[in-house]
């Protein structure tokens, strides 16, 4: 399942390395939110590629939901559309999920484009929500055991159907970013695994869409990990939050200061540092109008929990970044 908004020269990298794929057994669909008919015009039906197109963005995690709504294969890989999946990678996915049954989740190594460094080999989370991708900067040597992991970055996953027909899909609500986040910790709530799967590599061209350190990302990553927080966190983990996320504020305003990090980046790309307090009050006003609906989302994960909020916070615990890396990054 491969959502695009741009359809261009990314995806049909993308469409050719799928295309090179040692596992022959499988359906390529990809959703144009484009909204403008890109990728039918870009790249036609390439390799037998179905498309979809709604007509308008509906965002990554609708757009992966409609594309798994047509169809009835057992398995749902999720893929963006800059990233390259070399041809051992589905078959490795597949062969993991054979041998791990109760495994609902399953990550690729993610590397960088032409680079032997890491994206992600799975998905860690800071006690104020914020989730970065494990592993990230380092050489990608370093992370050569299949692990149990948190869960999985959806920018290159295996996720199992009856998972998703247990525990539901993609919160659309999200819109973009931190939905792979949601989805992972519904499922960890509901006593599935994760599962890392190093032989499944992927070189990714880093938030080729939305930029590095664009205020639409900023704004997203900082609402959505609220959303993450209010829908998924025990209560036990809430006290934290508040003094987490400030914790992780300083962090950010010291690495802008040295020049490190998405917070320098954003800078660098010629916004004004004053509008990252402008997006933190926008995104907790968001939190406040969704509150309701957030809490009777809340209410029906924890209706379905197969594990303890004990046992759920230890899963966070064991899975942590703190938030001095997270802004470092």
């Amino acid at each position: 399942m491969i959502p695009t908004l741009s359809a261009d020269r990314r995806l049909l990298e993308c469409l050719d390395a799928i295309a090179r794929q040692s596992e022959r057994n499988y359906e390529v669909v990809i959703v144009d939110n484009s909204g403008s008919g890109l990728a039918r015009r870009n790249c036609g039906e390439q390799n037998g590629a179905k498309i979809i197109e709604p007509g308008h963005n509906l965002g990554f995690g609708a757009a992966i939901n409609l594309a798994f709504q047509r169809t009835t294969a057992p398995y749902l890989a999720a893929l963006n559309d800059d990233a390259a999946p070399r041809p051992n990678w589905l078959g490795a996915l597949l062969r993991a999920a054979e041998e791990h049954p109760h495994a609902g989740m399953f990550a690729s190594q993610v590397r960088f484009f032409g680079e032997e460094h890491l994206d992600s080999a799975g998905m860690v989370i800071a006690r104020d929500g914020s989730s970065k991708q494990r592993g990230h900067l380092f050489p990608a040597a370093e992370f050569a055991n299949e692990e149990e992991v948190l869960f999985p970055s959806a920018s290159a996953a295996l996720y199992r159907r009856l998972m998703l027909d247990s525990i539901g899909l993609f919160d659309e609500d999200f819109f973009l970013y931190c939905e792979d986040t949601d989805l992972g910790l519904r499922a960890r709530w509901a006593g599935w695994k994760c599962v890392y799967v190093p032989e499944a590599v992927v070189d990714h061209h880093y938030s080729h869409s939305a930029g590095r350190a664009s205020r639409l990302k900023a704004y997203y990553v900082e609402r959505n990990r609220l959303f993450v927080v209010a829908k998924n966190f025990p209560a036990r983990a809430l006290w934290m939050v508040p003094f987490a996320t400030m914790a992780r504020y300083w962090w950010h305003l010291r690495s802008m200061a040295l020049g490190r990090g998405t917070a320098a980046q954003f800078r660098r790309d010629g916004n004004s540092p004053w509008s990252l307090p402008v997006i933190a009050v926008r995104a907790h006003c968001a939190l406040l109008r969704h509150a309701a609906k957030l809490w009777q989302k809340r209410r029906n994960i924890r209706g379905r929990a197969k594990i303890s909020a004990a046992a759920f916070a230890e899963l966070l615990r064991a899975h942590s970044i703190r938030t001095r890396r997270v802004a470092e990054l």
